[in-house]
């Protein structure tokens, strides 16, 4: 864990004429030490939630990917842990992972321990961190409408290859690569490209243990030009886990996400 100071997120540019905006959330580690001053866990107890809650190499995996592409995708990466705040969830009831103490400011491990005190006020956090984060992907993704029309969310994700307590839905399929959609930001012309891209890793499966996909609430549910899938990565394809290194299976990912962001 480093505890240095950190811009919070990092928008990363690509060609004028992308569409595409590489969304990179858990991949980090990084915790100020403000914050970490509310965090009950000791070091080494940190150490271990970090391992098994960041997205880890999800950043070198986006960054190779968008390297080797033609027309080089926008990437936007969360600088920081979701420890800190979670930019992908819902920052109030409509948020069903606040059910284990996991919504947009955790309060509980992955392990279901308390990783905050139970009177601790998680405004402070939304206000400095979650906001203009949210704000700031909203402007990302409205520069890439205005230059060309639209807008392409590919979320780059990771999990575990055994479930961890805290997941509601982790009693179904754990495929090498699963596919999360939206009903109205996933056509199912971007879903069949995504399957293709990644069918080389022993299968694709949809919403399974993970499903939906990140889109600013400004467009989601009313803009069609803004378009998203998830792409939810088992950590054992191409990592140590719960928190080793990367192994070779990353650059045959990275080959695979440059191929879906050249299809689109």
């Amino acid at each position: 864990m480093s505890t240095a100071p950190q811009p919070s997120f990092r928008l990363l540019p690509g060609d004028a004429d992308s569409p595409v905006l590489l969304h990179v959330p858990h991949g980090s580690r990084t915790i100020p030490e403000e914050v970490r001053g509310g965090i009950l866990l000791d070091d080494s107890a940190l150490e271990r939630e970090l391992d098994h809650i960041t997205d880890s190499h999800t950043a070198e995996l986006a960054a190779r990917a968008a390297e080797s592409c033609p027309l080089r995708p926008w990437s936007y990466v969360n600088a920081l842990s979701r420890l800190v705040v979670d930019p992908e969830r819902f920052p109030d009831d409509r948020e069903e992972m606040r059910a284990v103490g996991m919504g947009a400011v955790y309060t509980h491990t992955t392990h279901r321990e308390r990783l905050r005190g139970p009177d601790f006020d998680q405004h402070p956090l939304l206000e400095r961190y979650f906001h203009p984060y949210a704000r700031a992907m909203t402007e990302a993704v409205d520069a890439r409408i205005a230059a060309t029309g639209r807008a392409v969310i590919v979320d780059v994700h990771s999990y575990p290859s055994t479930p961890l307590p805290y997941e509601l839905h982790g009693t179904g399929p754990r495929p090498p690569v699963c596919l999360g959609t939206d009903p109205f930001h996933t056509p199912p012309e971007l879903r069949v490209l995504a399957e293709a891209a990644f069918a080389g890793f022993g299968g694709t499966g949809i919403g399974s243990p993970f499903a939906g996909t990140y889109v600013p609430l400004k467009h989601y549910g009313t803009d069609h030009r803004v378009t998203a899938l998830m792409i939810e990565i088992r950590r054992d394809t191409y990592m140590s886990e719960p928190g080793g290194p990367p192994g070779p299976g990353l650059d045959a990912l990275a080959g695979a996400l440059a191929g879906l962001v050249r299809s689109l």
